[in-house]
């Protein structure tokens, strides 16, 4: 194992790579299957950015900033709500699914990962912003 990956709880090198491209991978899937469902792009360009709000969290402070972020960036309930607009057949549901899945995706491709409570800048794809802040 690496040891920066042992230092900072950060995946590095090949697994990396791999993660960011498994994000490439669920944001290109996403917003083909939402082309495909023929949802409303104006729709898609409202929500793309709602799970943002959650660094609004942050202001109170770094660990429960963490844990919202974390909450609106994981796949546990993105893919519950998909799973329940299959269920009941709801076209906004599997819509608000898909843009949010489809979110993450793209975020995680960028290298914005989950977050550590030592602050924003700590994600489990490694170290974003300012090495210095």
């Amino acid at each position: 194992m690496d040891d920066r990956a042992i230092e900072t709880g950060a995946a590095t090198g090949g697994v990396n790579i791999l993660l960011r491209l498994e994000g490439l991978t669920l944001f290109v899937g996403m917003v083909a299957l939402y082309a495909a469902w023929d949802g409303s792009w104006l729709v898609f360009a409202l929500l793309f950015f709602v799970p943002d709000l959650s660094f609004l969290a942050y202001l109170s402070d770094a660990r429960f900033g963490a844990m919202v972020y974390n909450a609106a960036h994981s796949y546990m309930a993105p893919v519950s709500l998909l799973t329940l607009g299959f269920g009941l057949a709801s076209p906004l549901t599997l819509s608000i699914a898909l843009i949010w899945l489809a979110h993450i995706g793209i975020d995680r491709a960028l290298g914005y990962g989950l977050k550590y409570s030592a602050g924003f800048g700590f994600t489990h794809l490694g170290r974003i912003g300012r090495k210095d802040a």
